[in-house]
């Protein structure tokens, strides 16, 4: 959970065990999307705040992207809630505001409860990117997304389309190098092939011209028997 430096939220203390669970999301989280983005944490115990802006004003969602290549900029925030916090005073107190920044808008919560955060999202016009629930599978945590926005959809596409256009690029210039090392091998052997024939009707047609004269012969001395 993250505030506002200008709000209280609307929890101000969790149950342990579901703060334990909520902190173990995160740090799930961080390691799951530290190869993609520069993740900042907004922990309780952390010494240092990633705070974003959002109508002026500076936000401290549970996790901030950044994008890791050239120029960097705020890709989204996300924030993970618990079974406690799905409720209209924490979508009006954080799920509002976070929306608002720059980027995406993601939203973990435990599972069984996605239907209320949706819900709640509509109900109060949040532009969220994502849903996602979590739960978990024995010592290990298993995340699904159950909603995506047709916004988010169609950026997930146009990411998609590209590398496929670059490929289709690529494999349309490897079939036309490969036709034409065909083209090409297929004319030298039918050069090399050509000359031997040209050599082997050379010498029948001048085998013919020798046994041409003997054939005469031969037919003048029969004719001369005769």
């Amino acid at each position: 959970m993250a505030y506002s430096e200008n709000s209280v939220s609307p929890i101000l203390l969790r149950p342990i065990r579901e703060q334990l669970e909520h902190d173990r999301v995160i740090r799930l989280l961080v390691v799951r999307l530290r190869r993609r983005y520069a993740v900042g944490t907004n922990l309780g115990d952390e010494p240092e705040a990633t705070p974003v802006k959002s109508l002026g004003e500076d936000v401290y969602p549970d996790l901030v992207l950044v994008t890791s290549d050239s120029p960097r900029r705020l890709h989204g925030v996300i924030e993970v809630e618990t079974a406690e916090s799905v409720n209209h005073l924490e979508a009006l107190a954080e799920w509002v505001p976070f929306a608002k920044a720059r980027g995406a808008f993601y939203l973990y919560v435990p599972a069984g409860t996605t239907d209320v955060a949706l819900r709640l999202c509509r109900q109060h016009k949040i532009a969220v990117s994502e849903i996602w629930s979590y739960h978990p599978v024995g010592e290990q945590m298993r995340f699904t997304m159950t909603y995506r926005s047709g916004r988010a959809s169609a950026a997930g596409r146009a990411r998609g389309a590209r590398p496929g256009k670059v490929a289709a690029k690529r494999d349309a210039g490897t079939r036309t190098g490969k036709s034409a090392k065909r083209a090409a091998t297929k004319k030298t052997r039918a050069e090399r092939v050509a000359p031997k024939k040209k050599t082997v009707t050379k010498k029948r047609a001048a085998t013919s011209k020798k046994k041409a004269p003997a054939k005469k012969a031969a037919a003048k001395k029969a004719a001369a028997k005769k």
